[in-house]
């Protein structure tokens, strides 16, 4: 009995984490690629995706706070990342897509520092059919 009941509540936490987790398709619109000039504000290393927060200055003077997706902790490292690798007050370029629902997230394509060098955040949107 209680192997049952520990078997079905492994099961349930498993559909509850697969539902949770949307595709490129089901979050973000390819055809609305944006260009983000901004500060680094911090940097989520959680699964199954990565966050960075990024504040944009709008022409107006006015700033927006951005959430671009990346791919998962082990994504990162294994592309180069480690915790250290994006500080807060670090300047960026992120390409990337933005929400369907209009928010300011986005899927990021790449990043790119001041100084020309360029790395991939490992997000969905960097396997998107236009990146090909």
């Amino acid at each position: 009995m209680k192997l049952t009941m520990l078997v079905t509540a492994a099961l349930l936490a498993g559909v509850a984490t697969a539902t949770a987790h949307h595709s490129f398709s089901a979050e973000f619109d390819s055809t609305k690629q944006v260009t983000l000039d901004g500060v680094v504000v911090m940097m989520e290393w959680v699964n199954p995706h990565s966050w960075l927060h990024i504040e944009v200055k709008k022409p107006d003077g006015s700033v927006e706070r951005w959430k671009i997706e990346g791919g998962s902790p082990s994504v990162l490292m294994r592309l180069g990342w480690n915790r250290n690798s994006l500080p807060a007050g670090t300047r960026v370029t992120v390409v990337g897509f933005q929400a369907k629902d209009g928010s300011l997230r986005a899927s990021s394509r790449d990043l790119r520092f001041p100084d020309g060098r360029k790395m991939d955040l490992g997000g969905s949107g960097s396997n998107t059919q236009e990146n090909k």
